[in-house]
Parts: C-alpha cells; structure tokens; sequence
C-alpha cells in the first residue's frame, strides 16, 4: 500500500531537554514545520506571561518559520478524577487554552486520569463535569482540549466522550500509549475515535508484559500521575518500553493508512521521552516520517 502524507511533522520542544528557546531553535534544525511546548510551568505557565511575552514568543517562533501544533497543558496528579481539586484544575486549564489561542494554536493536549468503568461513581461524575466545561469553553473559542490516549482502551474513552454535550473536549491520538499499556490496537482505535482526532502524537513502543494502568497513569486513591513516572517505566522496561520510531509495536503503514482513511490533516507530533541521545532520536523520528511523503 502506498501512503502519501502531506500532514506537518510537530516535535515536542520539551524533548530535547534543553529549556523552551533553544528547544524551539533545535526543532527549526532537525526539520520539524511545526512545535507542542508544555505550558504548565516555568516561563511558559500562562501566570507568568504577560501580555508582551505572549506577544514576544509569538513573533519569535514566527520568526523561525515554525507554527505551534498545540500546548500540552496537562497537570498531573489525578487528571481529574478529585471533584474537590477539579475547580482549581478548570480554571488553570482554561487559562493555557486563553494563551494556547494567544499564541496561534486552538488544541491543548492533557491526560484526564483514567476514565473509570464505574458509570455511576463518583469518579466518573467528578471527570465528566469538569471535562463538559472544559469542552464548552474551548467551543466557545473554537478550540480543543485534546484527551491523550493510553490509559484505558479507545472503545471506553469514545462512549465517555459521547457522554459530552460539545467535541470541545476530543483526542491527542497517541498509539505508542496503546500499545504499551493497555495492548489496544492503535489502527482500530483511530477508525473508533475517528469523530475525535485532533492531534496526534509520533513514538513507538513495546509492551513486555501485562501492566495495571494505575501503575503507569495512577487513581484516585491509588497514586499520582507523573510524567517523570512514565519516562522511568518506559526507560526502564520491566512493563513496556519505549523504542525510537519503526523499533517498536506500532505498525506506522496501518496506522498512517488509517489516519489518511479518517481525513485526518492535522499534525504527527514527534514525542520522545526516554533515551540519552533525544536530539538524534528526534532527527531520525523526522526522517522516518518524510520516508512516506
């Protein structure tokens, strides 16, 4: 089968490890058209960036030729899984999608926590009523909050979606996630959360053995998510690993054909969390993609 793509190749400044500019500068190097930066702390927490900085980072990475593909704005812990945290959380998420839209891009990917199996618990309720204000108010400014996938299978996380009144809240489709954690097939989960894409992500990875989301994602009651968390496990590879891009478990033919079958055209956003030499790692990600251009 013969895939074209014409969608942009995104990386994930914060990837690099080495800080938002120089990361930027990295990304124009290795050939990427377009950057995700987290916004959850340091220069780029939305409180800490007046309006001349919002205006000033703008015209910086235009003036790299770059576009920003989407903010990460995903702040840890419990998702939103604790209805009392949830109200704090809503506003802090609110305000990255204000400076995500500043800045020239209407998606902002974060992880919600697990969506539970219990319909009718007190969890479900907690992440269902943040994630339907959350999806008005991106509505609202013709945005997204992008749910990432990994933490429970495609099926589940589409009938939660369905459960909203707006698509305000949708996917950051990251197949890598899948096949890691909870052994979902990638191809089938895109042709499910087709109504839902957004953005996705670009990694590869390999499951070694059956793993309990909670331990990768945490729970309320259970433990919190941290990202520092995931690169260890990931890096560490008793339960998964992850691999440079064409190593691992995820078929990028089928996954790349689905994507085009779905009318997907937004970005493939590298994402490299692991590994001593992520600048190489990135370079050749940049490459693999452009084989099928």
């Amino acid at each position: 089968m013969t895939i074209h793509l014409s969608n942009k190749i995104g990386v994930i400044v914060d990837s690099f490890g080495i800080g938002v500019r120089e990361g930027l500068l990295k990304a124009k190097e290795v050939g990427a058209e377009g950057v995700q930066i987290y916004a959850v702390s340091g220069e780029m927490d939305p409180a800490n960036m007046n309006a001349s900085a919002r205006r000033e980072m703008r015209s910086y990475i235009d003036g790299l030729g770059l576009d920003i593909s989407a903010l990460c704005g995903d702040l840890g812990g419990h998702g939103f899984q604790d209805g009392a945290a949830n109200a704090e959380k809503v506003e802090q998420s609110k305000r990255i999608l204000d400076l995500a839209v500043e800045l020239g891009t209407n998606i902002v990917t974060t992880h919600i926590g697990i969506v539970p199996d219990d319909k009718n618990g007190a969890i479900y309720a907690a992440m269902q009523q943040a994630c339907e204000e959350l999806g008005q108010y991106a509505k609202s400014l013709n945005a997204y909050f992008a749910i990432e996938t990994g933490p429970e299978p495609a099926a589940h996380l589409k009938s939660f979606l369905d459960t909203l009144s707006t698509n305000g809240v949708s996917v950051n489709f990251d197949p890598a996630n899948m096949v890691m954690v909870t052994g979902d097939d990638p191809v089938q989960g895109v042709i499910t959360l087709k109504d839902y894409i957004v953005h996705t992500h670009v990694k590869d990875g390999r499951r070694l053995r059956v793993v309990d989301p909670r331990q990768v994602y945490g729970f309320l009651g259970y433990q919190k998510m941290t990202h520092e968390h995931i690169a260890e496990m990931a890096a560490g590879g008793l339960d998964f690993e992850e691999v440079p891009l064409g190593e691992g478990a995820v078929d990028f033919d089928a996954y790349f054909a689905a994507l085009q079958s779905i009318g997907y055209t937004g970005y493939l956003t590298i994402e490299r969390e692991v590994g001593a030499k992520p600048e190489l790692d990135i370079r050749r990600a940049v490459e693999f993609i452009k084989q099928y251009r």
